[in-house]
């Protein structure tokens, strides 16, 4: 079935089911071109340009439309290039959406979202029917406590009045951050009078309006938090019974179809031999792990060469198992790392790979956002990845360098880091607003520097001599007191923390690819006069340096956020 859709110059296919097209679609592109979302199910696409594509929902969309919120005209579903400006009048935003219903002559406009929307619903978390209603001037929800603009719903009983989204929050939600299932509420029966934080965003929760709520674990958190769907655990489905919401069955897991998760053995090793030691305690001494096609051997002492290991790219201190036959090095905990795994940064489960994914030489933790060509927990739907450091990384942290716990906010992907002021996911201090990024949070407390035999320890806060100029020791450059910075007293030795590390601390170099431009092997080198250059985007980019050892042969493979910007193939 062929569709002429108005807004693409080629027909569209009718495909009952994304999987089922039979041209590639890469995941980055599966979005619907009308509502920006991920495509699954039924929709159209184009098989001519693989880049347009819309749920047959969207497809379907009337072409002109009778609203209530404007009985003069009718209103005519254009592109956003075809308009001048203007915001939609239901949320009041800007067009953040491909497509919108407007009126040209009065300048009226609703983004398909807004113009779905029904007239009357009868909302979960109220007892009388709701109709849907617009004002030019700001009201105040009764559900979240949150200024508006713009539509919303309207109990004509009550006058509970309340956002377009707050009126759809479900009554029972299940995070990926807590073991629990959340119920919406507006009234608490413990502790009712102490102030409470949220433990997804890390602030207040004003409780005289509705929140979601644990009263087992008295665990609370802003509707707002609770109902992002990304931090939603899908494999849960609430059962109900005339009292409400009181348990809950599991879907199929969201992962790629193609990936078995359950197939996968969890266990990552055999034990080939085994001895017991001087503390009388057993220990594996010769192993086969999954990742390495040769067997591995424990070693206790400390290795000449100080090698990386192959799976956290960290120094191999003992004990570690080596392999006799070829460089390879792996710790005795990322041995025993599990197969597979959750972590609260992501709703699917993690799958632990031995080399980086995509066909790369390299990968972009999603998040430290530094390079590693180590292990990667990976979620091949969503091209999600971590290493290994930020994979051992829970939700409430303590940290050697400050005196508070910390907590993973999910409010925003773009808070401020107090140690560095890079912008990503950040671990917040609810008593001193301190915040740490997954890249500060796993630098390593104490390190050391060649030539030099000392430690150097990580200061968080240069608070000696603030009137003074600082500056790092290795590159000459100043620094900034506020930001973490690496120190030896015993040397009086300030650096910064990509000086004294490295701008790749995760690259193991050294490894050997082949790329389509150069018949021979190209060998990925260290080269240190390479420093990273900020673009117009904001967007910084770093190059690795590839050299062939037959020939006088070099190439640059440039990083520009996650974005390998190369066709490469590893070996």
């Amino acid at each position: 079935m062929k569709l002429q859709h108005f807004g693409h110059e080629h027909p569209l296919i009718f495909n009952e089911d994304r999987e089922k097209n039979n041209y590639e679609v890469h995941p980055v592109d599966n979005f619907c071109h009308m509502c920006l979302k991920q495509v699954s199910g039924p929709n159209y696409s184009c098989k001519e340009c693989c880049q347009f594509r819309l749920h047959q929902s969207c497809a379907e969309l009337p072409r002109k439309l009778h609203h209530p919120l404007h009985p003069k005209h009718p209103l005519l579903l254009i592109h956003v290039s075809q308009k001048r400006g203007g915001k939609c009048e239901g949320c009041k935003r800007d067009h953040l959406l491909s497509f919108v219903y407007s009126c040209v002559d009065c300048n009226f406009n609703l983004d398909n979202k807004c113009a779905s929307l029904p007239l009357i619903i009868q909302a979960d978390n109220h007892d009388h029917s709701l109709t849907l209603m617009r004002k030019s001037v700001s009201f105040t929800c009764d559900a979240c406590g949150k200024e508006g603009k713009g539509m919303f719903y309207l109990c004509h009983v009550c006058a509970f009045l309340v956002h377009v989204q707050c009126a759809s929050f479900p009554l029972i939600v299940k995070l990926i951050r807590h073991s629990h299932p959340l119920t919406l509420t507006n009234s608490l029966q413990v502790n009712e009078f102490c102030q409470r934080l949220c433990l997804l965003c890390v602030k207040n929760v004003d409780t005289d309006y509705m929140f979601y709520y644990c009263s087992t674990c008295d665990f609370i958190t802003h509707l707002h938090c609770a109902t992002n769907e990304r931090l939603w655990d899908e494999t849960f489905v609430p059962k109900f019974k005339d009292s409400g919401p009181i348990e809950s069955t599991s879907m199929q897991n969201c992962q790629d179809p193609g990936l078995d998760i359950e197939s996968i053995d969890s266990f990552t090793y055999a034990i080939l031999k085994s001895e017991v030691g001087e503390d009388k305690i057993e220990k594996a001494v010769e192993i086969k792990h999954f990742s390495h096609e040769h067997d591995l051997k424990l070693i206790d002492e400390q290795h000449e060469n100080n090698e990386k290991c192959n799976a956290c790219m960290w120094p191999t201190d003992p004990p570690f198992y080596s392999c006799a036959k070829c460089i390879f090095f792996l710790h005795k905990s990322c041995v025993e790392l599990p197969r597979k795994k959750s972590h609260p940064l992501h709703q699917h489960p993690l799958i632990l790979l031995p080399e980086p994914p995509y066909d790369g030489m390299c990968f972009v933790c999603d998040a430290c956002n530094r390079s590693c060509n180590g292990f990667s927990y990976n979620c091949d739907k969503c091209m999600f990845d971590l290493d290994v450091r930020c994979s051992l990384m829970s939700d409430i942290i303590t940290h050697q360098g400050h005196d508070h716990q910390f907590i993973l906010s999910s409010a925003s992907y773009y808070d401020k880091c107090t140690s560095c002021d890079s912008k990503g996911q950040i671990f917040r201090c609810a008593d001193c607003e301190f915040t740490l990024d997954f890249k500060c949070a796993t630098l390593p407390h104490t390190t050391r520097y060649r030539p030099h035999e000392q430690l150097f320890t990580l200061i968080y806060k240069d608070e000696d001599n603030p009137g003074d100029e600082h500056y790092c020791d290795i590159c000459e450059k100043e620094r900034d007191p506020k930001h973490s910075f690496y120190y030896c007293a015993d040397l009086d030795f300030p650096a910064h923390p990509d000086c004294i590390l490295g701008r790749f601390p995760y690259i193991n170099f050294g490894r050997t690819c082949t790329f389509e431009i150069h018949e021979h092997p190209l060998t990925l080198v260290n080269k240190k006069d390479v420093y990273p250059q900020s673009l117009e985007s904001g967007a910084v980019r770093y190059d690795l340096i590839f050299e062939c050892v037959t020939c006088n042969f070099s190439h640059t493979v440039e990083i520009i956020s996650n974005v390998w910007q190369s066709k490469r193939h590893a070996t």
